[in-house]
């Protein structure tokens, strides 16, 4: 299992990262100032932060739990994404709608697009950071 220290800077490595390529994107997509995109970023940013702590440990646990390792497998990293992004989906829906003063359903096509970035972002970035970073527990259990 990771150390508390090693998933704050998973967290937060991954936060500020997305961000840094997130923002100026969205803001060219959708036509959005900077600043008004950059806010909304930041909240996302924070929430996601505060979402991806409690959903990897979770995750992490019930992985272990149920294939004895935390080992990820090609399938279990993609069951990890989807899963984070459908949770931060939801919750950010009716903060984009207020924050951009608009309608949910624009507000759903701008977190829908969020979310795809982000969903492939961390498929890839959970992918790298295992390898730079590795979790010692997480030896592939036999028979897989």
């Amino acid at each position: 299992m990771r150390t508390t220290g090693d998933r704050i800077r998973q967290a937060v490595s991954f936060e500020v990262i997305g961000l840094l390529i997130s923002v100026p994107l969205a803001a060219f997509a959708f036509g959005y100032s900077l600043e008004k995109t950059g806010v909304l970023g930041l909240i996302g940013a924070t929430l996601a932060t505060l979402w991806n702590y409690i959903f990897n440990l979770g995750f992490d646990h019930a992985l272990k739990r149920f294939t004895g390792s935390t080992h990820k497998s090609l399938k279990h990293r993609l069951i990890h994404a989807f899963c984070f992004e459908s949770g931060l989906l939801i919750a950010f829906l009716p903060i984009i709608a207020w924050w951009m003063g608009i309608g949910l359903l624009e507000a759903l096509l701008v977190d829908v697009s969020f979310a795809l970035f982000y969903l492939v972002y961390a498929f890839v970035f959970t992918w790298c950071y295992d390898t730079i970073f590795p979790d010692t527990d997480a030896e592939t259990p036999p028979g897989q």
